[in-house]
């Protein structure tokens, strides 16, 4: 007949030694984890562990990491904004001008582009339009056919790339949101002719901004009714009327037909220089 052996009760004070020991030593870690400053950082413990940054910035060891990180990529968001602001800064007035990059030659939506683009040179504006083909290569052409300023704000794209041969100023952007600073920033309004995603996208941008207050007399015009009509339809009859908008909201576009008359309501109220841009331009 086996016995069994009593239990040994365990030392109290023996745990309570291993548990005070434990909590020493979790105060002596936190007690002595000094502080590492890294610019306006400062960093304990495992967060400290990490190069000086004149030590990374001079070795060449793996530096080609680095222009794929977040503080590198705000350096580029940066030079964007400086670009655009120091080539634009002196444009003088100027109206932005969207449509369709697949707008063809010779179709009535081009030829209307044209028509603007001379419209608002001839009234000594800037044309600023995205660069690209279609509708934005037309009212480039409008514009150096007025003898006018022809800008194009072109975007990085795995299609519809590079900027069309009408632009006299051109800049190229990585960033959306920098290159929509631009066309908000230096313009005095907009004029939209028909297109796809990408004007719907500027159409409705500049729509909040002006509702939002946060730019003020900023005429926007829409050109080409029949194209332009059943979207204003479904805004009247779906989003006013399930009450996502107000009825008001629509008082912030014009709809129009006539390019001069586009013109002439997008250039109401804007202060125009004594002389068109076009004959500030160098010999």
């Amino acid at each position: 007949m086996s016995t069994s052996q009593p239990e040994v009760p365990r030392s109290d004070a023996h745990g309570d030694a291993a548990s005070n020991g434990a909590a020493t030593s979790t105060s002596a870690i936190t007690a002595e984890a000094p502080a590492k400053h890294k610019g306006p950082l400062e960093l304990r413990r495992k967060q400290a562990a990490v190069p000086m940054s004149d030590q990374r910035l001079l070795d060449t060891r793996g530096a080609e990491h680095f222009i794929h990180t977040d503080p590198w990529r705000v350096l580029r968001i940066q030079s964007e904004f400086v670009e655009g602001f120091g080539a634009l800064a002196e444009l003088g007035p100027a109206v932005s001008v969207f449509g369709s990059a697949r707008t063809k030659p010779g179709s009535d939506f081009y030829d209307m582009a044209v028509r603007v683009g001379r419209h608002l040179a001839e009234a000594g504006v800037a044309v600023i339009t995205g660069g690209g083909p279609g509708s934005m290569e037309a009212a480039n052409r409008g514009a150096v056919e007025g003898n006018g300023v022809s800008v194009g704000l072109g975007i990085e794209l795995p299609f519809e790339q590079g900027l069309n041969r009408w632009v006299d100023l051109g800049i190229n952007f990585r960033y959306f949101f920098a290159r929509k600073t631009m066309f908000v920033k230096y313009a005095q309004g907009f004029i939209v002719l028909p297109g796809g995603l990408g004007t719907l996208d500027e159409l409705f941008e500049a729509m909040v901004l002006v509702q939002t207050r946060k730019v003020t007399s900023f005429p926007i015009v829409l050109l080409g009714v029949a194209f332009w009509r059943p979207m204003i339809e479904w805004i009247k009859g779906t989003l006013v009327a399930e009450g996502m908008v107000s009825a008001k909201d629509l008082d912030l576009i014009q709809l129009v037909d006539d390019p001069a008359d586009a013109v002439h309501r997008v250039l109401h109220g804007v202060p125009l220089p004594p002389e068109p841009n076009g004959d500030q331009r160098p010999e």
